[in-house]
C-alpha cells in the first residue's frame, strides 16, 4: 500500500475514534470537596462547608494534620448558608433550605452555634427554639417565631455578637438589632429599625450605627444614627434621590462611613465615603466596567479598604493603592499569575491568611500564607480530580447588541481546537441581577468536553454592570433580552465561534424559559433547544408569585410585568406551533421555583403542535436534581439528544 493511502486511512481511523469518544460525566457530577474555609482567629482549626447529596454540612479540621475535630449536619434541603468564627473555639453558623440542585438558598434564619470539637451544638435562635420546660424558670434562650442573621461576630469580645432579628408575623416586618451570648442565646436589644426589612451595620466600636431596608413598595432607604439611643436620621431615600445607598461600614476611627451607591445614571456602582459630621461625600473606588463584586476588608475586622471586581476577569482594587492591604493582594497576585485570588480569613494576629485561588478552568485551591516567613503552602482543593490544564478554556467577550448597548460574557471552548465549533448557547437562570462569571462551571466544561463551544451570555436584566443594564431588562421576558442572546449567537456565527448550521440553545429555570422562547422566536437560528426546570407561562407564574408576599408581588409587577394579555404573547408554551425544532425538557416533580405543571403544560403543547419532544421526570427532585444517579441519566440524556442534532459525544 502506497505511503500516502496508509496515511490518509490512518488519518481517517484517528478520526473515528475521536468521534466515539465518549465524556466522563463522573468528573463533572461529582460535588466539590469543599466549598468555603476559613482559618479560626487563633490558627488552630480550620472550618469548611461539606456539599453532600441534599445537604451542606460544616466541618472543622485540625490545622496541623487536617483531621476531623467536629462535624455539624444539618437535615434534608438545609444548607450551611454562612459561618463565623466568633471566638478561638466556637462557630456561629446560618442555615439556608433549597428545594434542588439549582434553587437559590433560601435563608431561614436559623442561627446555631458549635465548638471546634463539635461539642455544645445549639441552636440559639430561630423558629425552632425550644425552652428549658415548665418545671425550671431558667430560659436563657427566648423562645420567638422570628428569623435572625448575623450582623457582627464583635472581634474583640468572645461572649457576644450582634444580630438583626425578623419577626415572622407578617409579610414585611420591622426588624431589630440585638447582642446574642454565642454561648447560652440569651438576646439583648440594642436598636428597632425605622424601615421594614432593615439590615444594619455597627462601627468599628461594635455600635449599631446604620439601617438600610425598604418597605412594601420596595423603595431603598438608609438611615443612620449618631450614638447608640440616638434618633435615626433619614440619609437616602431612593424615590427622592434615584439612587441606592448601601451601607458597607465604618472606618477605624468611625469619622467615616463607606456606602455602595446604585443609579440609573451613574452607570456601573462606586463606593463612596460619607462624612457624617459634615455630609461631605466622595468616591473612593470606581470601575467603568463593572459593579463591586465583594467587599475586601482589613484582616481580622469589618473595615473596608476596597473590593474585588469582574469586567471578564477578576480585579482586585483598593480605597488606597499604597495601603498595607493593597501590597498584600499585588504580592499575592504575582505569585499566582492568569488566577483570581482570595484572601478569605486571617488569624487574630495577621500572621497567618487563607487565601482562595480560582479561575475558568480550576474550581479552586486554598493556601496558607505566612506572612512573616513570606512562603504560600497548598492545604487542599476543591476539586482535585480536576486538571486545569486539561480543562477547557473560558474566555470573556464583548459586543454590540441591535441597539448598541455593549452586553459581555464567555465563551468556552475545547483545548487545542480552532475553527467554527458546533456551540451549545447556555443563557443564565435568575434572571435578574444573576450573572455569568469567570469560574469553573461544570455544564459548560461537560459541553465542552463533547466537542461544543458554549457561549454564555449576561443579557440585559444580568446584575454587575450597573442598575440601568440591570433595568434595561424590566419587563422584556421574550423581548430585548431575548434579542440579546440571538444577537450573541449571530455575533458567534460572524467571528467563526459557532457552525451556524450546528447551533442548540440549552438552560435551566430562566435560561429554559430562554431556550424554549428562542426557538419559538427564532426557528431557523436554532438545530435544536432544552430546558431544565423551566418556567414557560408567564401568568401562572405571576398568579403563584403575587400569593407569596406584598413586596414580592410588588416587585415582579415591575420587573416582569403585570399585562396578562402581554404575559401569554410570549410564553414559550403558548407558542409551541411556532417550534419547528426537537425539544427535551426535564423537571422535578418537588419544584417549588419553577413547579412541574409548567414542563407538563409545555410537553403537551409541543406534542399537539406535531414537534418531537423528549422528557424527563422525577418526582423526588425539586428545582434542579440532588442525586448523582439521577443527575447521570439526565446528563446523559442531554448529551444524547445533543448529539444527535450536532453531532458532539456522548456520555460513557
Amino acid at each position: 500500500m502506497k505511503a500516502w493511502k496508509r496515511g490518509l486511512l490512518l488519518a481517517l481511523s484517528t478520526l473515528a475514534v475521536d468521534a466515539c469518544a465518549a465524556v466522563d460525566l463522573e468528573q463533572f457530577i461529582r460535588k466539590d470537596q469543599f466549598g468555603e474555609i476559613r482559618i479560626s482567629p487563633s490558627g488552630e482549626y480550620y472550618a469548611a462547608t461539606v456539599p453532600l447529596e441534599d445537604s451542606t454540612a460544616l466541618a472543622i479540621f485540625r490545622r496541623t494534620d487536617l483531621k476531623a475535630a467536629g462535624v455539624f449536619k444539618p437535615r434534608r434541603n438545609a444548607h450551611v448558608n454562612s459561618f463565623d468564627w466568633v471566638n478561638d473555639q466556637r462557630v456561629l453558623i446560618g442555615i439556608a433550605e433549597k428545594f434542588g440542585m439549582l434553587d437559590q438558598p433560601q435563608p431561614t434564619g436559623e442561627i446555631y452555634a458549635m465548638n471546634a470539637d463539635g461539642g455544645q451544638a445549639d441552636l440559639l435562635v430561630g423558629f425552632r427554639v425550644q425552652g428549658n420546660g415548665a418545671g425550671t424558670r431558667i430560659q436563657p434562650k427566648t423562645v420567638e417565631d422570628v428569623a435572625a442573621f448575623l450582623t457582627d461576630a464583635l472581634p474583640g469580645d468572645d461572649r457576644y455578637a450582634v444580630i438583626s432579628v425578623w419577626p415572622l408575623q407578617g409579610d414585611d416586618p420591622f426588624t431589630r438589632a440585638e447582642k446574642l451570648d454565642v454561648r447560652s442565646g440569651r438576646r439583648t436589644p440594642l436598636a428597632r429599625a425605622p424601615v421594614r426589612r432593615a439590615s444594619f451595620v455597627t462601627d468599628s466600636a461594635g455600635e449599631v450605627r446604620l439601617a438600610y431596608g425598604a418597605d412594601t413598595d420596595n423603595v431603598s432607604k438608609l438611615y443612620y444614627r449618631d450614638a447608640a439611643g440616638s434618633d435615626w436620621r433619614l440619609i437616602n431615600e431612593q424615590s427622592a434621590s434615584g439612587r441606592i445607598e448601601i451601607p458597607l461600614g465604618f472606618s477605624q476611627d468611625n469619622r467615616l462611613a463607606y456606602l455602595q451607591v446604585r443609579g440609573e445614571d451613574s452607570g456601573t456602582d462606586r463606593i463612596v465615603s460619607w462624612e457624617p459630621a459634615t455630609g461631605v461625600r466622595a468616591t473612593v473606588l470606581h470601575h467603568a466596567g463593572a459593579d463591586p463584586l465583594s467587599i475586601i476588608h482589613r484582616n481580622g475586622t469589618l473595615i473596608p479598604v476596597g473590593a474585588q471586581v469582574m469586567d471578564g476577569l477578576h480585579r482586585n482594587l483598593f480605597f488606597d493603592d499604597g495601603s498595607p492591604e493593597a501590597r498584600q493582594y499585588r504580592s499575592l497576585e504575582a505569585a499566582f499569575p492568569g488566577q483570581s485570588v482570595r484572601i478569605t480569613s486571617s488569624t487574630r494576629d495577621g500572621k497567618l491568611l487563607l487565601i482562595r485561588v480560582w479561575s475558568g478552568n480550576s474550581p479552586g485551591d486554598f493556601y496558607l500564607f505566612d506572612t512573616a516567613q513570606k512562603k504560600v503552602a497548598h492545604v487542599v482543593s476543591r476539586g482535585s480530580w480536576i486538571d486545569p490544564d486539561k480543562a477547557a478554556n473560558v474566555e470573556p467577550f464583548t459586543f454590540k447588541a441591535r441597539d448598541g448597548l455593549a452586553v459581555h460574557g464567555y465563551l468556552t471552548r475545547p483545548r487545542g481546537v480552532a475553527g467554527a465549533l458546533p456551540m451549545v448557547v447556555m443563557p443564565h437562570g435568575g434572571p435578574f441581577g444573576i450573572f455569568d462569571a469567570w469560574q469553573y462551571d461544570s455544564d459548560a466544561q461537560m459541553l465542552a468536553a463533547a466537542g461544543y463551544a458554549v457561549m454564555q451570555v449576561n443579557y440585559r436584566g444580568s446584575g454587575n454592570y450597573g442598575l440601568a443594564f440591570q433595568k434595561a431588562g424590566a419587563r422584556q421576558w421574550g423581548g430585548t433580552m431575548q434579542d440579546d442572546l440571538t444577537d450573541a449567537t449571530r455575533w458567534a456565527i460572524e467571528q467563526g465561534h459557532a457552525d451556524r448550521a450546528k447551533i442548540c440553545i440549552y438552560g435551566a429555570s430562566y435560561g429554559a424559559y430562554a431556550a424554549l422562547m428562542g426557538v419559538a422566536k427564532e426557528p431557523s437560528l436554532y438545530r435544536c433547544a432544552a430546558g431544565y426546570v423551566g418556567v414557560y407561562d408567564l401568568p401562572m407564574m405571576q398568579r403563584e408569585t403575587g400569593r407569596k408576599r406584598r413586596s414580592l408581588g410588588n416587585w415582579s409587577r415591575d420587573w416582569v410585568g403585570d399585562d396578562m394579555a402581554a404575559l401569554a404573547a410570549v410564553s414559550p408554551n403558548r407558542l409551541a406551533e411556532r417550534i419547528k425544532v426537537p425539544v427535551f425538557l426535564a423537571a422535578g416533580g418537588e419544584d417549588e421555583v419553577a413547579p412541574v405543571e409548567h414542563t407538563r403544560m409545555m410537553e403537551a403543547a409541543l406534542k399537539k403542535a406535531g414537534v418531537p419532544v423528549e422528557s424527563l421526570y422525577y418526582d423526588t427532585e425539586g428545582h434542579g436534581f440532588y442525586t448523582e444517579p439521577h443527575q447521570r441519566e439526565y446528563y446523559g440524556k442531554l448529551l444524547t439528544f445533543l448529539s444527535r442534532h450536532l453531532g458532539g459525544d456522548t456520555a460513557k
